[in-house]
């Protein structure tokens, strides 16, 4: 992992422009670009084609492995959460992305170094993707403004502080549009409750997140700690969480506690992110912690998303 601007009235938030559609990669298919303003279901899907998808590299996250208790397992994933896609540059990269319950249905929540950058375009988010079935349940394409923008919210402290020095706020909120049937992502698969203000520590957290070129997403169910870091270049206090086979890709990926089986949904407390945008080492991962910040970037996001 080390991975029409809508200003609300409450605080102003950052919209990220598509761009102009980069050359495909070798052994893609060219799509045509889409006009500005407008990147539907069905436009997403013609550009995230299979191939394009299998090929996407993660955000990256180094580091050595590390000897820790938690043992993570590679699963077939649940509905709400997948890999959300983005083009950077002239390459395809992709994070890991959830659902989370909004008045409208249609918000996503991952952590803001994955969708960072005025190059970044063609974003969309797969539920459950997996190799074997890469559209499970369809594509959201992150909607646009009439200029081409995608709606994305990031904390403006988090761009003008960069990575570290912002960790604190490495979460970002994104909108998605509907499927190419017209229903809404949280009516087809479900969403996760946002929660704020909780403690660091929980005795029981599942991780789930998309590691590097894994066929499948990875589940761990550990406790999480508070680590406040002693690096004033990273300052801040952080969810810890050890769990094994974490890498690039996995960033983004859901801190959920109150996991219901029968929903397969739960409390979203935390994301992959925020120290050393979410770990120097594959098997122990961070979050920035969900407080007042998170929240009102939240209602950020729900004010710029009721504006059309």
């Amino acid at each position: 992992m080390r991975r029409t601007l809508t200003v609300a009235a409450a605080t102003a938030a950052l919209l990220l422009p598509a761009g102009p559609l980069p050359e495909a990669e070798a052994g893609t298919a060219p799509a045509p670009a889409p006009a500005a303003g407008r990147w539907s279901a069905r436009e997403a899907e013609s550009f995230w084609t299979p191939d394009r998808m299998a090929s996407a590299v993660p955000v990256s996250r180094g580091g050595a492995p590390a000897a820790v208790d938690g043992t993570g397992r590679d699963f077939d994933g649940i509905p709400v959460v997948g890999r959300m896609f983005v083009m950077k540059g002239g390459g395809a990269y992709f994070c890991t992305a959830s659902v989370v319950s909004s008045p409208g249905r249609d918000l996503v929540l991952s952590a803001a170094h994955c969708l960072l950058g005025t190059d970044a375009r063609q974003v969309a988010f797969v539920p459950q993707y997996t190799a074997g079935n890469p559209q499970p349940y369809g594509m959201f394409p992150v909607l646009r403004d009439a200029a081409g923008r995608s709606k994305v919210w990031i904390d403006p402290r988090y761009r003008k502080l960069g990575a570290d020095k912002g960790a604190a706020l490495d979460v970002a909120f994104a909108q998605v549009g509907p499927d190419a049937d017209g229903f809404p992502v949280e009516d087809v698969v479900g969403g996760n409750r946002l929660v704020t203000g909780a403690a660091y520590a929980h005795k029981q957290v599942s991780l789930i997140g998309y590691p590097t070129s894994a066929a499948r997403p990875r589940l761990c169910v550990n406790r999480t700690t508070k680590f406040t870091s002693k690096d004033p270049g990273i300052p801040g206090s952080f969810l810890r969480i050890d769990c094994t086979g974490y890498p690039g890709g996995t960033s983004g990926g859901p801190f959920l506690t109150g996991f219901d089986e029968r929903t397969e949904t739960g409390d979203v407390v935390g994301v992959i992110g925020g120290w050393k945008t979410g770990g120097d080492t594959p098997d122990t991962s961070y979050s920035s912690y969900f407080g007042a910040d998170i929240r009102k970037l939240y209602e950020t996001a729900l004010a710029g998303a009721r504006v059309a």
